[in-house]
């Protein structure tokens, strides 16, 4: 629950400006609550399982018993590391812990323990595509959001209000709970791309595997430092909007809160700074309590936990047991595959389909081909029957088949599209024997097909003359035709050949 930090004016004022919204420039940062996937929590032995009867798995250092001492767990520094790292962060060699005091009906202790002044991990920058536009319209432009620091803390309890009439139970299963918090400079400027750093945070937190990203669990939670002001102004007041564990709330959420501080302003109401929650069902903000300052919440050095000492040697061994990292798996794609950019890291935001793409590539020597259809139309159908990728019904041999078919020149791209259509309802699982049944071979005969082009020539004088007249619209009408004639064995190109070549 640290604060984005929101003093660096002299920066925000050289960077470019997102669009605006009724002439307001959108200032967004964000903190986010990564749930470490240790086995235990972060200062006691107890269970994190999720999903326990409440109240289960709180031991007596969670409650506060008088005797009790904090223990650090080793696994959580790891994974602090880890996702420092990935990030490139700047890992501190010695930080130290606080208490940090405030109201907390669920810490029996009555302080969080966090890092304040000298977090484990300090700066780092995390890359992503925005897309913007449709169609021909589409544009993709690279992004980068700058971290200012990710520090570990534990988890409060939980407040449970349902089934208590009248009355609040406590359940400190959570309490505890290992967190890396992840606090980000106030560099996006418009919803759409919050949610595209959000969605590319959760790709590295779970890919490396400190965390399990479940946010319907509670396991990735960001908070958004939303602000508006006019074109080289001051940065204006921010309001915090709390616990968003959806993408699709968190750019609902982000979007009315915007409307509304406009609003407020243009109306002549100055904005407060307050923490707000996001209603769903109401699509609305609303102010939970006025937000607190540093100072507030009265951090001072825990005295049970010394300092956390990182060497060196520690870090090296933590990078020697990390998995390749999606953007170093981006660069290699890149050069070794020779694909663009953004191919790279669409295919690396998981590992199953990195690792899908991979095989399919080397299995069929079509790297581009395997990109673009695992990109098309495998994407299209995992999102239409909402299956995971591993789960796909036609694995990496059968695609990297149906390619190699393509790339030949024995089948068009519409034919590949129906021999897809086979192996993905399961009616089929041989490509070439699917071809041979549905009669999908491209004519290979040149004078069977020059006698279809001179037959689509001659019955359609006008485009003839439309085209030679400079209207390329109508040799596409030509094309259409012929495929037409050849039920759709042609190929295409060879189609494009021979009309340019017979109508000059």
């Amino acid at each position: 629950m640290s604060e984005t930090v929101n003093t660096f004016e002299a920066q925000q004022q050289g960077r470019p400006t997102g669009p605006l919204v009724h002439g307001y420039e959108v200032i967004i940062g964000f903190e986010t609550h990564a749930q470490l996937s240790t086995a235990s929590k972060i200062f006691s032995r107890a269970s994190t399982a999720f999903g326990a009867e409440p109240n289960t798995q709180a031991c007596a250092v969670d409650l506060a018993l008088p005797g009790t001492l904090p223990v650090m767990n080793k696994g959580a520094v790891e994974r602090a590391i880890e996702f420092g790292l990935a990030v490139n962060s700047h890992i501190a060699e010695r930080s130290i812990f606080a208490r940090k005091n405030y109201f907390y009906p669920d810490l029996p202790k009555g302080y969080q323990i966090s890092q304040f002044e000298i977090p484990v991990v300090q700066g780092g920058v995390v890359e992503f595509f925005l897309d913007t536009g449709k169609g021909a319209d589409l544009t993709r432009e690279k992004k980068a959001v700058r971290l200012v620091r990710a520090h570990l803390e534990e988890d409060a309890g939980k407040s449970l209000h349902e089934d208590f009439i009248g009355q609040t139970g406590i359940d400190l299963n959570r309490a505890g709970t290992p967190l890396l918090e992840i606090v980000t400079e106030p560099d996006m400027r418009s919803s759409a791309e919050a949610v595209a750093y959000a969605k590319e945070l959760h790709k590295i937190v779970t890919w490396i595997g400190i965390c399990d990203g479940n946010m319907q669990e509670g396991s990735f939670r960001c908070d958004a430092n939303v602000s508006v002001r006019k074109p080289g102004q001051r940065l204006g007041t921010r309001r915090e909007i709390k616990n968003l564990n959806s993408f699709k709330f968190m750019q609902q959420a982000i979007d009315y809160e915007v409307r509304w501080q406009i609003e407020q302003i243009e109306d002549g109401h100055a904005i407060e700074q307050a923490t707000v929650l996001f209603n769903p069902d109401t699509g609305e903000t609303r102010a939970m309590r006025t937000k607190e300052d540093a100072a507030d919440y009265r951090y001072f050095p825990d005295p049970d936990l010394p300092p956390l000492c990182i060497s060196e040697q520690w870090i090296e061994q933590v990078r020697g047991m990390m998995a390749e990292l999606p953007r170093v798996m981006a660069e290699r794609f890149v050069r070794d595959y020779g694909l663009p950019e953004y191919d790279a890291t669409t295919l690396t935001q998981s590992k199953a389909m990195a690792a899908y793409f991979e095989a399919t590539a080397k299995a069929c020597g079509q790297p581009k081909l395997a990109s673009n259809w695992i990109m098309g139309e495998m994407s299209r159908r995992l999102n239409v029957d909402d299956v995971a990728i591993e789960s796909a019904p036609v694995p990496a041999a059968q695609l990297a088949a149906l390619i190699g078919r393509i790339a030949d020149n024995t089948i068009s791209n519409n034919a590949a599209r129906q021999v897809f259509d086979t192996l993905w309802s399961r009616e089929g699982t041989d490509v070439d024997a699917i071809i041979e049944a549905k009669s999908l071979k491209q004519m290979n005969d040149t004078g069977a097909l020059e006698k279809i082009v001179d037959d689509v020539i001659a019955a359609n004088a006008k485009n003839v003359a439309e085209f030679k007249a400079g209207n390329e619209k109508a040799l596409n009408a030509l094309v259409g035709q012929i495929m037409k004639a050849s039920k759709g064995k042609a190929n295409p190109q060879q189609v494009n050949d021979l009309l340019r070549g017979k109508l000059g």
